[in-house]
């Protein structure tokens, strides 16, 4: 991440000081230092006091009452006038971190609030503190299902903004690793398929690679990402499944999907999963076998295997589609791009740098698969 500015016009109000060994959170990390490397913007990072329990406290009374309290942080007043301020909530109670700042809205000509979390049904649960988030200028569920709902909520319309990834991390290029890890399967995973994986695995000569504890703590949040990145990139398959398709009474039976399918295309891994069945993924993953089709319940992912397996051709195609559509549609510099758009900033320099490494890196795993005019076609939004 590039140094502070002198004299930035983006303020990015992180939460990494606060929830930073949360995995969930590695993404949300990306982004910002993303936006610090292309932008001229000042990260503002606060802690919680470790000895408080004022967080637990004021996170519990803002699901009964409309009374936000300061959940420990200290007050800092905004150095200046900026021209945006942005950040980004994983969950609806992360709004009460922002009384950390004075008048942090005000101090911006815009305020941009990206949500990673909240499904429908839980809308009603968390509307004491989704007042806070109707003072945003502009609100963006990464849930497109979430969109419609939340703004009649907090009475103002939101836009959509499609997930995206580090897409240079996650590139195996320029220097591909062999891939030696056959089936990688991470978080959640789906016990029919992990049956057979295991019985494939007691052969000596195939390797499946699974979490064996649980938890969502990381030791080192950065390390984590990187040790991500570093096992996709070397996997021939990669499982991948709708947002907690196992816990259909916690989603409401809403169809989302969250950043695995991402970083195994970016990663050039070939997946092996369910499509999620709602109206944003066709258009992000709108090329051939971006899924290769495995019902969680079925129990003949070993023939999917061995006949994509006789099939090396089909494999190097679904690899390059999956890693040259992600570096030029899918990496978070895109939705930057996005949000200056709808803020009426220009681009700088430094954007279209990385813009150009993208590119780079996409026609070093061959010809690029879209015409020039296509490159940075990405899902379309609604304007606020």
């Amino acid at each position: 991440m590039s140094s502070q500015p002198d004299n930035p016009r983006i303020l990015v109000f992180s939460l990494r000081n606060i929830f930073g060994k949360a995995l969930n959170r590695g993404p949300h990390a990306e982004f910002e230092d993303i936006i610090c490397e292309v932008d001229s913007a000042e990260l503002l990072a606060p802690q919680l006091d470790p000895t408080s329990r004022r967080a637990s406290f004021a996170t519990r009374l803002g699901y009964h009452a409309p009374i936000l309290l300061n959940p420990g942080l200290p007050r800092i007043p905004a150095r200046k006038a900026y021209d945006v301020m942005f950040a980004i909530c994983g969950f609806p109670q992360d709004l009460i971190m922002f009384d950390a700042i004075e008048d942090i809205r005000s101090s911006s000509r815009l305020s941009v609030c990206l949500l990673d979390e909240l499904w429908i049904k839980d809308i009603v649960k968390h509307r004491h503190f989704l007042k806070v988030m109707a003072k945003f200028d502009i609100v963006m569920p990464f849930q497109i299902g979430t969109v419609k709902p939340l703004g009649e909520q907090i009475g103002k319309a939101c836009v959509h903004m499609p997930l995206a990834i580090d897409a240079i991390k996650f590139c195996p290029y320029p220097d591909p690793p062999e891939r030696v890890i056959d089936v990688y399967s991470m978080g959640r995973r789906p016990e029919a398929l992990h049956r057979t994986l295991r019985a494939m695995a007691q052969d000596s000569s195939f390797l499946y690679l699974h979490d064996t504890i649980g938890g969502s703590q990381a030791i080192d949040l950065r390390e984590h990402r990187g040790q991500v990145a570093n096992l996709a990139k070397r996997s021939r398959y990669f499982l991948a499944n709708p947002g907690k398709f196992d816990e259909p009474g916690e989603t409401g039976r809403q169809v989302e999907f969250g950043y695995r399918y991402l970083e195994g295309a970016a990663s050039g891994a070939i997946m092996l999963g369910e499509r999620p069945q709602n109206e944003l993924f066709p258009r992000m993953f709108d090329w051939p076998d971006a899924v290769i089709d495995v019902p969680h319940t079925s129990n003949d992912i070993d023939r999917v295997i061995r006949e994509l397996d006789r099939d090396p051709e089909r494999q190097d195609a679904i690899r390059w589609a999956g890693i040259t559509q992600t570096l030029l549609r899918h990496d978070w510099v895109y939705r930057w791009e996005t949000i200056l758009r709808i803020a009426g900033l220009q681009p700088m320099p430094a954007l279209a740098a990385r813009k150009d490494r993208l590119r780079a890196l996409a026609e070093m795993a061959g010809e690029v698969p879209v015409r020039r005019t296509e490159l940075n076609r990405e899902p379309v939004l609604s304007a606020p």
